[in-house]
């Protein structure tokens, strides 16, 4: 497991991840930001996750549905793709005036609502347990069950969904013992396998 990053206590969090440089540029050692007073919510209030579909609430955007990209838990933000958006330039350099482009800015949790996958219309969701004891999100309008998503890798590939290629090393052929360790020098265990019989003896050396 990763080691938890030590941050300062007066440290603001921001879209960028802690040891980037990015962060640490909006962080610079010896200054201190003015603190932000972030609503407490317990673990069973968070709702929803990174993939979830959501809709918006609140901003130009009100109203539209669109995916949860990023969840910054210590602010209680949520980023949905390509929602509540601000266009900046990056890349300026001389008389190039740079990049027009596109970057979604944080809503708050309580900005947005969970999508229910039957009528893709919002709702309010609750915490319940099934008869074989599984943790499941509840839309309280339909009562039916919300499932949470899939976790995807940093590329977008969903581990559980992958299908091999075939270029692609088997789970088989990656756990098969191929090799048995052994205590002999690697010229005698190559000697060995190769059944070559040696007769040269090796030269009594002495160490002052």
């Amino acid at each position: 497991m990763a080691a938890k990053v030590k941050l300062p206590p007066d440290y603001r969090y921001g879209t960028n991840r802690p040891w980037t440089v990015a962060a640490q540029r909006k962080n610079p050692p010896g200054t201190k930001r003015n603190k932000v007073f972030v609503e407490p919510m317990e673990k069973d209030d968070w709702k929803v996750f990174k993939g979830d579909v959501v809709q918006v609430l609140a901003g130009k955007d009100s109203g539209k549905q669109g995916k949860i990209i990023q969840v910054i838990r210590p602010r209680n933000w949520v980023i949905v793709e390509g929602l509540n958006t601000h266009y900046r330039y990056i890349g300026k350099s001389g008389d190039y005036r740079g990049t027009y482009v596109p970057s979604e800015a944080p809503l708050l949790v309580r900005q947005v609502s969970l999508v229910d996958p039957s009528d893709r219309k919002p709702t309010d969701v609750e915490w319940r347990y099934t008869e074989e004891g599984e943790k499941v999100r509840v839309s309280v309008r339909t009562g039916r069950i919300v499932p949470k998503p899939v976790p995807q890798r940093c590329d977008g590939i969903i581990p559980e969904q992958w299908i091999d290629g075939p270029k692609d090393t088997s789970v088989d052929d990656a756990v098969e013992k191929t090799y048995t360790p052994v205590l002999k020098p690697f010229e005698e265990d190559v000697i060995e396998k190769m059944g070559i019989v040696e007769t040269r003896r090796p030269r009594k050396s002495y160490w002052y």
